[in-house]
């Protein structure tokens, strides 16, 4: 009864988080420092630089640098358009079903991962959760972010 009880109540929590505005300061920030920071923070190089030597970072457990919120609209929007979504999607968006990867972590178990999904694309904007890369993606698509600060 103890587990279903809390089962509920986090449920509730959830929603009651999404049925909010999301926005990067009040709650992916603080998500992104607990899951991401490790190998995308103020260490990381920036996407050129990352592109460049993309096999010298990763041999460091280091990707492209996301530690402010104009540096990870860079993954979501413009110029790498769609790639936050493509390496956190849980799998249900692509033709594999093969979650991208970074979903892993998002959390220590499956519901926390999908916890914390659904505040990423709560954040982005359902309508606007893409893996489309920026040749693909329409105008119209790219407005429908949200990403509020």
């Amino acid at each position: 009864m103890k587990r279903l009880t809390a089962g509920i109540l986090g449920s509730l929590v959830s929603f009651s988080v999404l049925a909010d505005e999301i926005t990067y300061r009040e709650h992916i920030q603080p998500l992104w420092q607990s899951s991401c920071a490790a190998c995308h923070g103020a260490n990381a190089p920036y996407l050129g630089a990352f592109d460049e030597n993309e096999d010298k970072y990763v041999k460091q457990n280091l990707g492209p640098r996301m530690d402010t919120y104009a540096d990870l609209l860079m993954f979501v929007a413009w110029p790498d358009t769609g790639a936050l979504m493509r390496r956190l999607d849980d799998g249900q968006n692509t033709p594999d079903g093969k979650p991208g990867n970074m979903y892993q972590y998002l959390g220590s178990n499956e519901t926390q991962r999908q916890q914390n999904l659904d505040l990423f694309k709560a954040w982005v904007g359902e309508e606007a959760w893409t893996l489309k890369r920026k040749k693909d993606i329409t105008k119209e698509e790219l407005m429908a972010i949200k990403a509020e600060y």
